[in-house]
C-alpha cells in the first residue's frame, strides 16, 4: 500500500496545479462522507467576462470559489500576479468591473477592499463598478454575471 501511495504522489507532482487540486479534492472525498454535499455540476457558476480587447468569454467557476480564481483558470488574469485569496497581495490586475445589474447581488465592499481599490486608482476615486476579484465569492445567484477585466495598468506590467 505504501508503494501505491508513493507512485500516486509522484504522479500528482507532475500534474498542473489546477488539475492537482481537483484530483486531491475528488480523491479525498468519499461517497459516504459527502452524501449531504452537492454534486460538482450543481456548484457550477457560468459567467461572462469581457477582456481588455472587448472580446466576450465564458467563464466557469464553482460556488464558494472566488471570481479571481475562475478568471485565472481561464487565462484572463495572470495567476502569478496575485496570491489568489490574499487581499494584502492585491495588484491593479485583480480589479474587475461588475455590470450594473449585478452590483446589488454582491455583498458590500469591505474597508480593506475599498482601501486597495483607492490605492490602485490613479485618481483615488472609487468607481462603483470596481471590485477586487479575490473578494467576490461566487454563488448560484451570480449565474450569468457579466464582468469586465480592464487592461493592465502600466505599473503592473513587468
Amino acid at each position: 500500500m505504501a508503494t501505491n501511495l508513493l507512485k500516486l504522489s509522484s504522479k500528482l507532482h507532475r500534474l498542473s496545479p489546477f488539475t492537482r487540486s481537483l484530483t486531491i479534492r475528488t480523491s479525498t472525498s468519499s461517497p459516504s462522507s459527502s452524501s449531504g454535499s452537492k454534486k460538482v455540476s450543481d456548484r457550477i457558476v457560468k459567467l461572462s467576462a469581457i477582456d481588455a480587447d472587448g472580446d466576450k468569454k465564458e467563464i466557469i467557476g464553482l460556488s464558494g470559489q472566488t471570481l479571481l480564481r475562475a478568471l485565472t483558470h481561464t487565462g484572463l488574469i495572470d495567476p502569478l500576479s496575485h496570491r489568489l485569496e490574499d487581499i494584502d497581495a492585491c495588484s491593479a490586475e485583480c480589479e474587475v468591473q461588475i455590470a450594473e445589474e449585478w452590483l446589488e447581488k454582491l455583498p458590500a465592499r469591505t474597508y480593506d477592499e475599498e482601501y486597495v481599490l483607492k490605492r490602485n486608482s490613479r485618481s483615488r476615486v472609487l468607481n462603483k463598478h470596481s471590485r477586487l476579484g479575490c473578494q467576490v465569492v461566487l454563488t448560484q445567484e451570480l449565474q450569468g454575471m457579466v464582468v469586465a477585466v480592464p487592461e493592465a495598468k502600466p505599473w503592473d506590467i513587468p
